[in-house]
């Protein structure tokens, strides 16, 4: 999908995390090439930084800036924010449990890429749709 030039490191980096997510489901199974402490090191180097300032960007910046041209009490970002919520938590499960979880693992690559898909078809198009020119020109310095 085309995406409005501000929020294209966003998308950008979906991109990276449908790889991570695809990692994650895989972990343990014959198709992976990966071992488990490469899809671990993979979901650290995805998650720290860049993940949390990602949804950092998109709740404290990017929602606000929706929210003045539209009503945000939607299902669409309600879900959007409490699956912020699960991914911050299954992804410290994943990094910092001292036992290896490949459910959980596959939990997390299942939730992670629903939730940037949700996002890409439905979240940004909302918002592009909404927000005009020159808001989306005035959030882009802020969105990496």
């Amino acid at each position: 999908m085309k995406r409005h030039e501000s929020l294209q490191p966003l998308s950008r980096h979906h991109m990276i995390g449908l790889h991570v997510a695809l990692k994650l489901k895989r972990a343990g199974k014959e198709e992976s090439r990966l071992t488990i402490e490469e899809i671990i090191q993979d979901t650290m180097d995805f998650w720290n930084p860049d993940g949390q300032n990602h949804f950092r960007e998109e709740e404290e910046i990017l929602l606000p800036a929706y929210a003045q041209y539209a009503e945000i009490e939607q299902p669409e970002i309600i879900e959007m924010l409490l699956e912020h919520v699960k991914i911050r938590s299954k992804i410290e499960g994943v990094l910092k449990s001292k036992e290896i979880n490949i459910e959980l693992m596959h939990e997390v690559g299942s939730l992670l890429e629903s939730h940037i898909r949700k996002e890409e078809r439905v979240i940004f198009p909302m918002i592009e749709k909404v927000l005009p020119e020159d808001k989306l020109v005035e959030l882009a310095p802020y969105l990496h």
